[in-house]
């Protein structure tokens, strides 16, 4: 990891399980890290296990819930991403103003975050609502009258989720923030068990249809926000909810969260389109290169799940940093953390690489099916242990300084430009089909990481703590 320079200083770490404040000293220790990382890697993959087995078992009313299920899903992944970057603010900000040992502004900033996702939410639940029988037909087309009659009887419930989503998200980021991420993990153990119980008792007890999976997830994540709400009351904590709690909005404070959480949510949002666009490409190809695109992603969001979860630790411990002024801590954790996640990224994906003949079989793929799905199953693994890091972690070291604009430009930008241009190019007029598109995938990674390396060595990423 020479690409982020050298160590100047060989301070020992603070025995500490949290941050320190003397000079010379490590802010986090080894003990400090492992115990925020590996309960966020359990969460994504608790996560990530949800959606496998929503689509598993909705299977057994028929394809037509099976495509409801997915299409509706594909709007809430999108308002999902929205909630998260703003989450993803407020963190940063809660852990700003910790680094620099202003736990009563933290807590503050806590309430409004808490506040404006809840006010965010139900404004766009509203519109949803309001706008439904307009909105499917425009974003769905003209699918089948089945399928869009399951459409709406999931939407009517699913989208009822969002200010649920919109407080846990935001829960979940204040633990983080705190070092305490196994309270989510738990959380998120606790909704998989919700969401599948619900699901074989609606769907194999009473032969519910698409209503089966949508109920248990309303049930699951209202489960959840109450349990964060509660659990931030605990005047122990940090960072915890304000008694009473403080209904006016304090506009300096939800300024300082959007000017993290838009950007990032433009991003993520755009990153999102960028995705359904590629896939509306893809359907073009052909059966085999839809169904082998469909197993090459499933297996490609476990291949960088390891990442994913560290990108959230980066943030919180990184914000603390920056918050207390200290740069050469910034750089330090910053590379220690980018090191783990070729470590973690590297074991999984070889691991993922040498199984791949029995992931083949598992899903039962014809053999042209099967040997492209291998195929860009082993290109991709290869290419993310060497470039992922780089592209997705080393940016939120960015993002925790406040760096947010120059990575929404070059991440918008990146995508628009090499993933899905470069995609049409090698994919449809090159005739390199399904595999082209994901060449594409890596050729975006390439240039991200050579922005954010260029970025980071200029030292322009350093902006001052909010205030």
């Amino acid at each position: 990891m020479r690409l982020l320079g050298k160590n100047k200083e060989n301070s020992i770490e603070n025995l500490s399980n949290g941050p320190g404040t003397e000079v010379g000293t490590r802010m986090f220790t080894n003990k400090y890290l492992i115990r925020l990382l590996w309960p966020l890697f359990v969460e994504q993959l608790l996560v990530f296990a949800i959606g496998i087995a929503d689509s598993f078992m909705v299977a057994s009313v028929g394809e037509e819930a099976v495509s409801a299920v997915s299409l509706v899903d594909s709007i809430m992944m999108l308002l999902i991403t929205i909630m998260t970057a703003l989450a993803t603010g407020g963190a940063v900000v809660v852990g700003q103003f910790l680094g620099q040992k202003k736990e009563a502004e933290a807590r503050k900033a806590g309430d409004q975050l808490l506040l404006f996702v809840t006010a965010l939410s139900l404004i766009i639940v509203a519109v949803m609502y309001i706008f439904r029988k307009g909105l499917l037909p425009l974003v769905f087309g003209d699918v089948e009258p089945q399928v869009m009659a399951y459409c709406n009887t999931y939407y009517k419930i699913v989208v009822a989720t969002v200010p649920l989503i919109a407080v846990y998200n935001a829960g979940a980021a204040l633990f983080r923030s705190i070092g305490n991420s196994k309270i989510a993990m738990k959380i998120s153990l606790l909704m998989n068990v919700i969401n599948i119980s619900g699901n074989a008792v609606l769907l194999y007890g009473f032969h519910c249809g698409v209503e089966g999976v949508a109920i248990p997830t309303l049930a699951a994540r209202f489960v959840a926000a109450l349990i964060v709400i509660k659990a931030l009351r605990n005047p122990d904590l940090a960072v915890h909810l304000s008694r009473p709690f403080v209904w006016r909005p304090n506009w300096k404070l939800i300024k300082n969260i959007l000017r993290i959480g838009i950007p990032n949510g433009i991003e993520n949002s755009m990153f999102q389109l960028g995705k359904l666009l590629l896939l509306s490409m893809i359907s073009g190809f052909g059966t085999t290169a839809i169904a082998a695109n469909a197993v090459a992603n499933t297996v490609a969001m476990i291949a960088v799940l390891p990442g994913m979860a560290v990108g959230y630790g980066i943030v919180s411990v990184i914000s603390q940093c920056v918050g207390s002024g200290d740069y050469e801590q910034v750089r330090y954790y910053g590379r220690k953390l980018i090191k783990w996640v070729y470590l973690l990224m590297g074991i999984v994906d070889i691991l993922i690489i040498l199984l791949i003949p029995v992931i083949i079989d598992l899903y039962g793929l014809s053999e042209a099916t099967g040997d492209l799905a291998g195929k860009i199953i082993l290109f991709h693994n290869i290419c993310a242990i060497v470039i992922w890091p780089i592209s997705f972690s080393l940016p939120n070291v960015l993002r925790a300084a406040s760096d947010v604009m120059y990575t929404m430009i070059i991440g918008v930008g990146s995508m628009w430009v090499f993933r899905i241009l470069s995609g049409y190019l090698l994919g449809s007029v090159l005739g390199m089909g399904v595999f082209g598109v994901w060449v594409a995938m890596i050729i975006d990674w390439v240039v991200r990481s050579v922005c954010f390396l260029i970025r980071y060595h200029g030292g322009k990423w350093k902006h001052p703590a909010v205030r």
